[in-house]
Order: structure tokens, then C-alpha cells, then sequence
């Protein structure tokens, strides 16, 4: 039995960028920080939300990188000549990847309360209806 794949669909054609996408996205294996809320705030905005307790405005980076809205969060060590007893709140980085569909896009990045919030819209795409022409050959 010949297993077909999204992009070999007969009846799919040209999704062939789908499938790598969905590649993609599987190996990125995020390790679950930082912990990360989506939610659809209506029927064409969503929010992103990161809790990035302790890091500073200037440590965070948002890009968009082929279709995928990448977070990074750097946190500078400064002890000053601290002496810590325990160390439990490490200075730790972190990237975190979302891919977002064609037609949505960033809005505003507001950070409030250790809560880093992004904000995403998706425009409705247009149904076009296109009639062809038949050419006698």
C-alpha cells in the first residue's frame, strides 16, 4: 500500500509548501518555556500571551521570519557581587515560535504584570470567482 503524502494529493495541487510547513512546525519541539496562552480575542484577532517574569523590555526580541512570528527572550546576568545562597530564578534564555497563516498579521506587543502580550489580526480573504476562456486549438 503506497502511503500518498499532503503535497502528492492528486486533488492538491501545488500544497507541497504546506506539508514542509507542517514538518516544520513538528520539529521545533519547544521545551515548554516559557509557558504561553493563545487565545482569539474575536472572530479575527488572536493574542499571544508569554509569561516572562523577570526579563526587562530590552531583553525581548519579536521578529517575523518567513511566516513565523519568532520571540526571544535574553536576560543579561548582572549579580553586581551578589552572593546568592540559592539560586532558584536562573538568568535563562529562550526562543519561542509561532507560524502564523498567510493573511494574518502582528499587531501591537504590549508587556504588563510579567505578561508579555501579542497581539494578531487575520484579514478576510475575498472570494473571487474567475471564469476561464476556451481557446480552440
Amino acid at each position: 500500500m503506497t502511503k500518498l503524502t499532503l503535497g502528492a494529493h492528486p486533488y492538491l495541487l501545488g500544497f507541497d509548501e504546506l506539508e514542509r510547513l507542517v514538518e516544520r512546525t513538528a520539529k521545533s519541539g519547544n521545551d515548554g518555556y516559557p509557558p504561553y496562552n493563545i487565545e482569539q480575542t474575536s472572530a479575527t484577532s488572536y493574542r499571544i500571551t508569554l509569561a516572562v517574569a523577570g526579563f526587562r523590555m530590552d531583553d525581548l526580541q519579536i521578529t517575523l521570519e518567513d511566516r513565523a512570528l519568532v520571540i526571544r527572550g535574553r536576560q543579561t546576568d548582572d549579580n553586581d557581587g551578589r552572593v546568592f545562597l540559592h539560586r532558584g530564578i536562573a538568568a535563562r534564555q529562550f526562543q519561542r515560535s509561532f507560524v502564523l497563516a498567510d493573511g494574518v498579521e502582528v499587531g501591537d506587543a504590549v508587556m504588563e504584570n510579567g505578561l508579555l502580550h501579542v497581539d494578531l489580526t487575520k484579514s478576510q480573504p475575498e472570494t473571487v470567482v474567475q471564469t476561464i476562456n476556451i481557446k480552440k486549438g
